[in-house]
């Protein structure tokens, strides 16, 4: 992949000689480099106050946007995922699964709610119907009963009742690995056909959640609102490849540091390539108190979390009803 080599502002004349106005030298903007990769490589090594060396808000460096060409916009936003992808090397799906069924039921669950509630709850459903031919002949009461502490639990019983017995009646049981047939099934859209198809299959898709659209219009990859159109216009600037692993890495920084209403800015790892440095916390003290689960030394959403995870410095979510 093609590595940065300028601001944005390069398409042009008059944009270079906008970045020229506006941003700071070279010889100015090299230490606050250095240390905005100094703070990436503390936030990369995992540990509960990974950020020590974040940079000091007025030291930032941002990299100017302004009118920013096609070509430098795919070389920001593929730079940006190289370096999550240093931050967070054991990103994963954050529902706990073994087969692509478990994982498909866990998905349509989560809808409404944590990732945690619902890796909390599917150990008592899949405990008592462990296939689709179960669920499909399941009691509606006792599943309801099971679904509860995941919040509209009547619409979810219909929608994994309703999905099994299409299953069994039109794939012999087995998940389908084809988005227009996930498509298909109660309660599935392409944002948790997706899910299944690169979790479970191993074919690549970008998955719009509330995170990955918060983020990716913050970093100005796209202004579109939609969420079919931020999946072609992100899309397009990733090789296919990269999908699953992507949406892995900005849904990760959403929930850890780039939060909705207070965004840690102050121990974020990308602040200089980001044009919405500032809306957040940029105190690096203050900042690191507003990092969640591995990343503010906080237990994480799995129960049952990958090795690598662990070896992070990750840790289990506890069951539900735990203290």
């Amino acid at each position: 992949m093609a590595e940065e080599t300028g601001s944005a502002g390069k398409a042009g004349s008059a944009g270079k000689a906008a970045s020229a106005a506006k941003a700071p030298s070279a010889k100015k903007a090299a230490p606050a480099r250095e240390k905005a990769a100094s703070a990436k490589k503390a936030v990369a090594a995992g540990g509960a106050v990974p950020v020590k060396k974040a940079v000091a808000a007025k030291k930032v460096a941002v990299e100017p946007v302004g009118k920013e060409s096609r070509t430098a916009l795919v070389r920001r936003a593929r730079r940006i995922n190289r370096e999550l992808a240093e931050v967070y090397p054991y990103a994963h799906p954050e529902l706990d699964f073994e087969n692509p069924f478990q994982l498909l039921v866990a998905t349509v669950l989560s809808a409404q709610t944590t990732d945690l509630r619902v890796n909390q709850t599917t150990p008592g459903l899949f405990g008592r119907y462990p296939t689709p031919e179960d669920l499909a002949a399941a009691n509606p009461e006792e599943v309801e009963e099971i679904l509860r502490p995941c919040g509209f639990f009547r619409a979810k019983t219909r929608s994994v009742i309703g999905l099994s017995k299409a299953l069994v009646e039109d794939f012999g049981g087995e998940v389908p690995g084809r988005l227009e047939d996930l498509v298909k099934l109660p309660g599935v859209g392409r944002k948790t056909a997706f899910v299944v198809l690169g979790n479970a299959f191993g074919r690549p898709g970008i998955t719009v959640d509330t995170h990955f659209q918060r983020l990716v219009r913050r970093w100005r990859w796209t202004e579109a609102t939609d969420p079919d159109k931020i999946e072609a216009a992100v899309g397009a600037l990733f090789p296919r490849s990269d999908w699953t692993d992507l949406s892995h890495h900005v849904i990760w920084h959403g929930r850890r540091i780039c939060h909705a209403r207070k965004p840690a800015c102050g121990a974020c790892p990308i602040a200089p390539l980001c044009p919405a440095y500032g809306e957040g916390e940029t105190d690096p003290e203050k900042a690191k108190k507003l990092l969640k689960y591995e990343k503010g030394g906080l237990p994480g959403q799995r129960l049952n979390p990958p090795q690598a995870y662990l070896d992070a410095g990750g840790r289990p979510a506890p069951p539900l009803g735990a203290a």
